[in-house]
Protein backbone atom coordinates (compact mmCIF):
# COMPACT_ATOMS: atom_id res chain seq x y z
CA UNK A 1 0.00 0.00 0.00
CA UNK A 2 1.32 2.93 -1.27
CA UNK A 3 -1.22 5.53 0.32
CA UNK A 4 -3.50 4.98 2.80
CA UNK A 5 -5.87 7.76 3.85
CA UNK A 6 -8.41 6.73 6.74
CA UNK A 7 -11.53 8.63 8.15
CA UNK A 8 -10.15 12.04 6.77
CA UNK A 9 -12.22 14.78 7.50
CA UNK A 10 -11.49 18.79 6.31
CA UNK A 11 -13.47 22.04 6.68
CA UNK A 12 -13.28 25.63 5.63
CA UNK A 13 -15.05 28.19 7.86
CA UNK A 14 -17.36 25.40 9.19
CA UNK A 15 -17.90 24.38 5.92
CA UNK A 16 -17.17 20.64 4.87
CA UNK A 17 -14.67 19.97 2.05
CA UNK A 18 -13.90 16.12 2.93
CA UNK A 19 -16.23 14.33 4.62
CA UNK A 20 -15.15 11.07 6.85
CA UNK A 21 -12.85 9.75 3.45
CA UNK A 22 -11.05 6.56 3.36
CA UNK A 23 -9.19 5.38 0.45
CA UNK A 24 -6.61 2.83 -0.07
CA UNK A 25 -3.77 3.39 -3.12
CA UNK A 26 -1.61 0.38 -4.37
CA UNK A 27 1.85 0.72 -5.75
CA UNK A 28 1.60 1.61 -9.01
CA UNK A 29 -2.25 2.28 -9.63
CA UNK A 30 -3.63 5.03 -12.00
CA UNK A 31 -6.35 6.43 -9.64
CA UNK A 32 -8.57 9.14 -11.28
CA UNK A 33 -10.91 10.85 -8.80
CA UNK A 34 -13.74 12.14 -10.43
CA UNK A 35 -16.07 14.85 -9.23
CA UNK A 36 -17.38 18.67 -10.07
CA UNK A 37 -16.00 21.46 -9.09
CA UNK A 38 -15.85 21.90 -5.11
CA UNK A 39 -16.39 18.54 -4.06
CA UNK A 40 -13.31 18.04 -2.19
CA UNK A 41 -10.98 16.63 -4.67
CA UNK A 42 -8.51 19.21 -5.00
CA UNK A 43 -8.54 19.72 -1.23
CA UNK A 44 -7.89 15.47 -1.14
CA UNK A 45 -5.16 15.90 -3.18
CA UNK A 46 -3.42 18.92 -1.12
CA UNK A 47 -3.66 17.31 2.07
CA UNK A 48 -1.59 13.90 0.66
CA UNK A 49 0.42 16.47 -1.16
CA UNK A 50 0.91 18.45 2.65
CA UNK A 51 -0.01 21.89 1.47
CA UNK A 52 -2.98 21.23 4.03
CA UNK A 53 -3.34 18.96 7.01
CA UNK A 54 -6.42 17.05 7.49
CA UNK A 55 -8.81 18.06 10.78
CA UNK A 56 -9.20 14.70 11.57
CA UNK A 57 -7.95 10.99 10.36
CA UNK A 58 -4.71 9.71 9.14
CA UNK A 59 -2.71 9.90 6.08
CA UNK A 60 -0.19 7.50 5.49
CA UNK A 61 2.74 7.06 2.32
CA UNK A 62 4.61 4.20 2.11
CA UNK A 63 4.20 3.18 5.46
CA UNK A 64 5.00 6.18 6.86
CA UNK A 65 2.20 8.51 8.69
CA UNK A 66 2.58 11.82 7.28
CA UNK A 67 -0.68 13.77 8.95
CA UNK A 68 -2.84 12.41 11.68
CA UNK A 69 -5.79 14.54 13.40
CA UNK A 70 -4.80 18.12 12.49
CA UNK A 71 -1.19 18.28 12.32
CA UNK A 72 1.69 17.53 9.49
CA UNK A 73 4.20 15.32 10.14
CA UNK A 74 6.13 15.29 7.30
CA UNK A 75 6.95 18.39 5.30
CA UNK A 76 5.77 18.36 1.74
CA UNK A 77 8.96 18.27 0.40
CA UNK A 78 10.11 14.96 2.27
CA UNK A 79 6.84 13.17 1.24
CA UNK A 80 8.20 11.47 -2.15
CA UNK A 81 5.46 13.14 -4.09
CA UNK A 82 5.72 15.13 -7.29
CA UNK A 83 3.10 17.27 -8.35
CA UNK A 84 1.40 18.77 -11.79
CA UNK A 85 -0.71 21.80 -10.87
CA UNK A 86 -3.58 23.41 -12.54
CA UNK A 87 -1.75 26.75 -13.39
CA UNK A 88 1.37 24.65 -13.96
CA UNK A 89 3.17 27.21 -11.70
CA UNK A 90 6.33 27.04 -13.87
CA UNK A 91 8.66 30.21 -12.88
CA UNK A 92 8.41 32.44 -15.74
CA UNK A 93 12.03 33.97 -15.13
CA UNK A 94 13.65 30.46 -15.41
CA UNK A 95 14.42 28.43 -18.44
CA UNK A 96 13.38 24.96 -19.02
CA UNK A 97 16.83 23.87 -17.89
CA UNK A 98 16.40 26.51 -14.41
CA UNK A 99 12.83 24.79 -13.68
CA UNK A 100 14.16 21.95 -14.01
CA UNK A 101 17.30 22.08 -11.79
CA UNK A 102 15.62 24.22 -9.21
CA UNK A 103 14.26 21.01 -7.26
CA UNK A 104 17.34 18.99 -7.90
CA UNK A 105 19.67 22.69 -6.49
CA UNK A 106 17.30 22.44 -3.39
CA UNK A 107 18.51 18.46 -2.56
CA UNK A 108 22.26 19.71 -3.01
CA UNK A 109 22.57 17.06 -6.30
CA UNK A 110 25.75 17.72 -7.83
CA UNK A 111 25.97 19.27 -10.93
CA UNK A 112 26.82 16.83 -13.31
CA UNK A 113 24.24 14.36 -12.67
CA UNK A 114 21.66 17.23 -12.27
CA UNK A 115 22.31 17.73 -15.82
CA UNK A 116 22.21 14.29 -16.37
CA UNK A 117 19.24 13.78 -15.27
CA UNK A 118 17.84 16.95 -17.17
CA UNK A 119 18.71 16.22 -20.27
CA UNK A 120 16.71 12.32 -20.07
CA UNK A 121 13.90 13.92 -18.40
CA UNK A 122 13.76 16.22 -21.39
CA UNK A 123 13.93 13.21 -23.76
CA UNK A 124 11.48 11.19 -22.45
CA UNK A 125 8.89 14.42 -22.70
CA UNK A 126 10.28 15.38 -25.98
CA UNK A 127 11.57 18.92 -24.61
CA UNK A 128 15.15 18.64 -24.99
CA UNK A 129 15.13 21.29 -28.19
CA UNK A 130 13.66 23.75 -26.12
CA UNK A 131 15.94 23.52 -22.91
CA UNK A 132 17.03 26.72 -23.16
CA UNK A 133 13.95 29.07 -23.71
CA UNK A 134 11.41 30.09 -21.03
CA UNK A 135 7.75 29.12 -20.29
CA UNK A 136 6.22 32.54 -21.99
CA UNK A 137 7.92 31.08 -25.42
CA UNK A 138 6.48 27.34 -25.55
CA UNK A 139 3.47 26.40 -26.06
CA UNK A 140 0.51 25.33 -23.46
CA UNK A 141 1.68 21.56 -24.56
CA UNK A 142 4.79 22.29 -24.32
CA UNK A 143 4.59 24.01 -20.81
CA UNK A 144 2.63 21.12 -19.89
CA UNK A 145 5.32 18.53 -20.62
CA UNK A 146 7.81 21.38 -18.77
CA UNK A 147 5.52 21.31 -15.64
CA UNK A 148 5.27 16.99 -15.53
CA UNK A 149 9.00 16.62 -16.55
CA UNK A 150 9.61 18.80 -13.50
CA UNK A 151 7.23 17.12 -11.42
CA UNK A 152 9.11 13.51 -12.74
CA UNK A 153 13.06 14.73 -12.15
CA UNK A 154 12.59 14.41 -8.30
CA UNK A 155 11.97 10.70 -8.92
CA UNK A 156 8.96 10.57 -6.67
CA UNK A 157 6.78 7.34 -6.07
CA UNK A 158 3.84 8.89 -6.20
CA UNK A 159 2.80 11.80 -9.00
CA UNK A 160 -0.42 14.02 -7.99
CA UNK A 161 -1.77 15.60 -11.07
CA UNK A 162 -4.75 18.69 -10.42
CA UNK A 163 -6.52 19.10 -14.04
CA UNK A 164 -3.81 19.23 -15.58
CA UNK A 165 -5.01 18.88 -19.00
CA UNK A 166 -8.34 21.05 -18.60
CA UNK A 167 -7.25 24.09 -20.88
CA UNK A 168 -6.19 22.43 -23.51
CA UNK A 169 -8.04 21.91 -27.18
CA UNK A 170 -9.37 18.31 -27.63
CA UNK A 171 -6.50 17.11 -29.93
CA UNK A 172 -3.52 17.58 -27.58
CA UNK A 173 -6.00 17.04 -24.42
CA UNK A 174 -5.59 13.79 -26.35
CA UNK A 175 -2.41 13.21 -27.02
CA UNK A 176 -1.08 14.36 -23.63
CA UNK A 177 -3.01 11.46 -22.15
CA UNK A 178 -1.11 9.15 -23.59
CA UNK A 179 2.30 10.64 -23.25
CA UNK A 180 1.09 10.56 -19.18
CA UNK A 181 -0.12 6.96 -19.74
CA UNK A 182 3.51 6.25 -21.76
CA UNK A 183 5.54 7.49 -19.09
CA UNK A 184 3.60 6.56 -15.90
CA UNK A 185 3.78 2.79 -17.49
CA UNK A 186 7.28 3.07 -18.22
CA UNK A 187 8.41 5.03 -15.14
CA UNK A 188 6.12 2.50 -12.72
CA UNK A 189 4.74 5.37 -10.44
CA UNK A 190 1.77 5.44 -9.01
CA UNK A 191 -0.82 8.42 -10.08
CA UNK A 192 -3.10 10.35 -8.37
CA UNK A 193 -5.07 12.48 -11.08
CA UNK A 194 -8.11 14.57 -10.60
CA UNK A 195 -10.83 16.00 -13.00
CA UNK A 196 -13.94 16.37 -13.82
CA UNK A 197 -14.15 15.04 -17.12
CA UNK A 198 -15.75 11.55 -17.45
CA UNK A 199 -14.03 10.69 -20.96
CA UNK A 200 -10.42 11.63 -19.37
CA UNK A 201 -10.97 9.84 -15.82
CA UNK A 202 -12.26 6.40 -18.03
CA UNK A 203 -9.12 6.63 -20.40
CA UNK A 204 -6.79 7.20 -17.74
CA UNK A 205 -7.64 4.79 -14.90
CA UNK A 206 -6.90 1.56 -13.00
CA UNK A 207 -9.84 2.72 -11.06
CA UNK A 208 -11.98 5.43 -11.01
CA UNK A 209 -13.46 7.48 -7.48
CA UNK A 210 -16.42 9.19 -7.50
CA UNK A 211 -16.61 12.27 -5.24
CA UNK A 212 -19.85 14.87 -4.58
CA UNK A 213 -19.64 17.11 -1.43
CA UNK A 214 -16.97 16.00 0.18
CA UNK A 215 -18.06 12.27 0.06
CA UNK A 216 -16.74 9.05 -1.99
CA UNK A 217 -19.93 8.44 -4.21
CA UNK A 218 -18.48 5.07 -5.89
CA UNK A 219 -15.10 3.50 -6.72
CA UNK A 220 -15.08 0.87 -9.53
CA UNK A 221 -13.55 0.30 -12.72
CA UNK A 222 -14.73 2.35 -15.91
CA UNK A 223 -17.61 -0.12 -16.38
CA UNK A 224 -18.83 -0.76 -13.29
CA UNK A 225 -18.62 3.74 -12.80
CA UNK A 226 -19.90 4.41 -15.99
CA UNK A 227 -22.96 1.80 -15.20
CA UNK A 228 -23.36 3.54 -11.76
CA UNK A 229 -23.11 7.04 -12.98
CA UNK A 230 -26.12 6.25 -15.69
CA UNK A 231 -28.01 4.95 -12.86
CA UNK A 232 -28.25 8.20 -11.27
CA UNK A 233 -30.88 10.90 -11.04
CA UNK A 234 -30.00 13.50 -13.56
CA UNK A 235 -29.10 16.26 -11.17
CA UNK A 236 -26.92 14.19 -8.98
CA UNK A 237 -24.66 13.01 -11.94
CA UNK A 238 -21.09 14.29 -12.04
Amino acid sequence: MIVKMDHIFKSYDKIPAVNGISLHIEKGERVVILGPSGCGKTTLLRMIAGFVSPDKGTIEIDGLVVAKNGRSLVEPENRKIGMVFQDLALWPHKSVHGNLEFGLRAKKIPKNERNKRIDEMLVKTQMIPFKNNFPGELSGGQQQRIALARALIMEPKILLMDEPLSNLDIDLNLLLRKEVLELQEELGITMLYVTHDRDEAFSLATRVVVMQHGNIQKIGNADEVTKFLSELPVNKKT
